[in-house]
């Protein structure tokens, strides 16, 4: 367990030295160390880690009914982009802090992110702002939910 830890602190420099000026996301295998169980290739590949902020004119609008409408446009673009498949995980956080909630995009580009977000209308209003990061992680992780 400790290996597995220590390799995956160390896997985002040894990721951030091969991705650098690389426009393109091409899945990039790399050989676990010998001492993990398994000593398999492990793929990573590049996707975009969105947290999503407190908007710059959230406090400017206050009418419930059109906060409503905008947070009801909000889910639909969300869901269209998870239909899509550029959108693979979203959600919100349960504090009232400045850090609102995120979306992980798969997507080519940040510019394709950037325009995938402007359709939000939340974004479009201020309410939400965000800040986008290309992130790393193997390649077709996902979170599983186990019922208790």
């Amino acid at each position: 367990m400790k290996h597995l830890v220590l390799f995956l602190l160390t896997m985002p420099c040894c990721l951030t030295v091969s991705a650098q000026n690389k426009p393109e996301r091409h899945p990039q295998t790399f050989r676990m160390p010998p001492s993990l169980p398994g000593n398999d290739s492990y793929t990573v590949k590049q996707y975009y880690f969105v947290m999503l902020t407190k908007g710059s004119k959230r406090d400017q609008l206050t009418d419930t009914n059109a906060i409503n409408k905008l947070q009801e446009g909000h889910i639909v673009d969300i869901s269209r982009l998870f239909k899509a498949g550029k959108l693979l995980l979203a959600g919100p956080f349960g504090d009232d802090g400045n850090w609102q909630g995120l979306f992980v995009f798969d997507c080519d580009t940040k510019e394709e992110v950037e325009q995938l977000l402007s359709t939000d209308p939340m974004i479009k209003a201020g309410r939400l702002g965000y800040k986008i990061h290309p992130w790393w992680t193997g390649m077709n992780s996902v979170f599983k939910y186990a019922q208790s």
